[in-house]
């Protein structure tokens, strides 16, 4: 077995006094007693990236954060623990398992960057993770160990991009989520939210100017399992994180496994574990008399093929062999699922979950996922590829965020990855296939994951009604405003 237990522990922590007999809190007096910058380098030492998916170095970010503090608003740490990404779920298996190593990361960070406020940013739908968040802190509250700074829990939208980190901070200040345009780490001005906006767009986006010219602070954005990592950096050094990984991703990865294997699970491994290890020691390998042939991460790259299933589990590696690590949780299919029917799913999902602030992102996004529905049930033909090339080529156009390009990713990474499942799909088929079910996990027990079912009845608007409206959230929101 390859799983080791630095921030997903192997049974959970009780309460306060346990987590302290193991030694939490302590990094966080060192912090007190050695103060902000020793704490960064220490930080960017280790070469800790975010968690979150988009691998940003944890120390340039801090320090970027803290060198452009406001002289006028104190800075806010954001906790993103909107896990909406399909087939992950290691942040609210970190949470359910040891809550107060987050928060005391996350406390650290707000030392280091002068902020008087942590907002951890999560979902109604984390079930037993948010109500063992809002313990601990009601436990560090009480027992006076959280040095005054306010520790709150915001529970946001359902919607995918809440997740994103932009559209996090919208949520917070009481907007939709929609990402803006903005430079890194700008939290926002809470006065700006039915004001006008020159910009014109949706999302307040007003605030991208120069930061002097604003009375706005920055706000210091991380994954809960990032700072997960903070406490044991700070109290055993980046030397001992550096045990384990690579070089250039240092340090353990939490990996979430689902889809056609013989269980479901969530663990933690050394960073360049291969995935195909991480698959045998989650899931338990193929199911009987199958074999696994593509391994999906989320819905943010391209589908893996079998014969890259030795790849490590590292930034760089992923990103060679024309994939990503994304937010480490893999969806495996094996030679009896239907590859066009799947990835017309998380098309299918993509398309819903785009905002609309971006034209081609939304028109093209569902054209793209009608176009696959469509290969899912009916015959292919020349024209019809050539469409959904002509789509993927301007889907990601002016786009403000990743979403579209991954719906390019994920869609290509079938047509060019997987030609023979493509014509397989309609070689000898009995009766139409329909786009598989891509959405949020809600729970993995006993080795089984369920998901949001109720995904099937999103429309594109965000509405759950029995017809779709034709209008984007984004003019939906806009429509609103004008009456």
């Amino acid at each position: 077995m390859t799983l080791v237990h630095r921030v997903l522990p192997a049974e959970p922590v009780a309460d306060l006094d346990a987590y302290r007999a193991l030694g939490g809190l302590a990094a966080l007096e060192a912090t007190r007693a050695a103060g902000g910058e020793a704490v960064v380098e220490e930080i960017e030492a280790s070469g800790l990236r975010g968690r979150g998916g988009a691998g940003f170095p944890t120390g340039v970010k801090w320090r970027s954060v803290a060198t452009n503090r406001s002289d006028v608003e104190p800075t806010t740490v954001v906790v993103n623990g909107a896990e909406g990404e399909p087939g992950t779920f290691k942040d609210r298996a970190i949470l359910a398992a040891n809550p107060y190593q987050v928060i005391e990361g996350a406390l650290i960070a707000a030392l280091v960057v002068g902020a008087d406020r942590v907002v951890f940013g999560v979902k109604p739908s984390s079930g037993e993770s948010l109500a063992r968040l809002r313990a601990a802190i009601g436990e560090l509250g009480k027992a006076g160990l959280d040095g005054g700074i306010d520790i709150e829990v915001f529970e946001g939208p359902g919607e995918y991009l809440y997740g994103e980190e932009t559209a996090l901070l919208e949520s917070i200040e009481g907007r939709p989520p929609f990402p803006r345009i903005a430079p890194p780490y700008r939290r926002g001005v809470e006065d700006l939210g039915g004001g006008p906006r020159s910009s014109g767009l949706s999302a307040t986006v007003d605030m991208a100017g120069p930061l002097a010219e604003e009375t706005a602070a920055p706000a210091l954005v991380d994954n809960v399992e990032t700072l997960a990592n903070v406490p044991w950096i700070v109290a055993r050094g980046a030397d001992w994180f550096r045990e384990l990984g690579t070089d250039d991703s240092p340090g353990t990865i939490v990996c979430t496994v689902t889809g056609s294997t013989r269980a479901a699970g969530v663990g933690e491994v050394p960073m360049g574990t291969t995935l195909r290890e991480v698959i045998e020691d989650l899931g338990g390998g193929a199911r009987r008399e199958r074999q696994v042939v593509a391994v999906a991460p989320g819905v943010s790259s391209a589908l893996l093929p079998a014969a890259k299933l030795d790849t490590p589990l590292t930034y760089e590696a992923m990103l060679a062999a024309g994939s990503g690590l994304g937010s480490c949780g893999f969806t495996v299919y094996d030679d009896r699922d239907d590859l066009v029917a799947a990835i017309a799913g998380a098309s299918r999902f993509l398309a819903v979950e785009s905002c609309g602030q971006c034209t081609p992102c939304k028109g093209d996004g569902r054209a793209i996922a009608g176009l696959l529905a469509e290969l899912s049930r009916s015959e292919l033909t020349d024209d019809r590829l050539g469409t959904l090339q002509g789509l993927l080529d301007t889907v990601s156009e002016e786009a403000r965020c990743y979403l579209a390009v991954q719906h390019e990713a994920v869609v290509r990474g079938l047509l060019d990855g997987f030609p023979d499942a493509v014509v397989a799909h309609f070689d000898g088929r009995a009766e139409p296939v329909e786009p598989r079910l891509v959405a949020e996990l809600v729970e993995i027990r006993d080795g089984r994951a369920s998901v949001d079912e109720r995904h099937r009845d999103k429309q594109p608007d965000w509405t759950y009604g029995a017809e779709d409206s034709g209008q984007s959230p984004a003019d939906r929101l806009d429509e609103k405003r004008a009456r």
